[in-house]
Parts: C-alpha cells; sequence; structure tokens
C-alpha cells in the first residue's frame, strides 16, 4: 500500500471516478493520508461527490506521472470518527481554511478492497491489492 500512497502524493492530483444515477462522474483531488494502516481520502458532505459516494460507494482512482499511471479500485467506507478527520486535516494544514473535523461537514473514506494496478507503455502491468 505504501507504493500507492507514495505514488499519488507525487503525483499532486487524481482523478476519483463515481457513479451519478447511470452517469460516470471523474473530478480531482488531492487528499491521501495513512491512518491506522488504512488509506484516507477526505471530502465534504456538502459537495456532490460524497452523495455518489455514499449512494455507490465503489469508486476508482486514477493518477498519471512520469510516464507511468496508476488505477485505484475499490470500495470507500465513510470513517465518522473525529480522531481520523483530525489526522487527515494534520496531514493537509491548508485544509484548515475550509474545513474543521467538528465542522459538520468534513468527511473521510477509506478505500477497502483495493485492487491498485501500475501500468505505462514501457513495462508489464503490475497489481497491487491491499
Amino acid at each position: 500500500m505504501q507504493r500507492v500512497v507514495d505514488f499519488l502524493k507525487n503525483a499532486g492530483t487524481y482523478y476519483l471516478a463515481t457513479v451519478d444515477g447511470d452517469r460516470p462522474r471523474v473530478r480531482p483531488f488531492g487528499t491521501v493520508n495513512v491512518f491506522e494502516g488504512k488509506l484516507y481520502i477526505q471530502t465534504g458532505k456538502v459537495k456532490d461527490v460524497s452523495r455518489q459516494i455514499h449512494a455507490n460507494p465503489k469508486v476508482e482512482i486514477c493518477a498519471f506521472k512520469d510516464g507511468q499511471w496508476l488505477r485505484v479500485a475499490g470500495e470507500l467506507v465513510e470513517d465518522d470518527r473525529r480522531e481520523a478527520r483530525v489526522a487527515m486535516l494534520d496531514a493537509y494544514p491548508d485544509l484548515k481554511n475550509m474545513y474543521s473535523p467538528d465542522d459538520g461537514n468534513t468527511e473521510v473514506f477509506y478505500i477497502k478492497d483495493a485492487t491498485a494496478t501500475f501500468s505505462s507503455f514501457t513495462a508489464a502491468p503490475e497489481t497491487v491489492k491491499f
């Protein structure tokens, strides 16, 4: 899993794909944190992406850097504990201008049953599960 986290952090921006009814939705994200051995992302409850995740938690993440791309498929699980929100915001202090662990909006999810595939045009794909 650490290789996945490192790739996502080094890429800076990754894209999260969700489903909205029968339509795919993709948007840029930047938050990724390890808390209690799980990979977490963060969003706000007021956003459409939150509603989409709650309706269908099966998502895919994609990032690209230096001629290699990473796809991570799995299911997002909300962690409503304050400690998980604090850990994310501590990892991304710039977010504290918009989010707070107790604002009723900040929400964090960890990915379960993840399958991560590293790909490029010059090497065979490598798959990691966590």
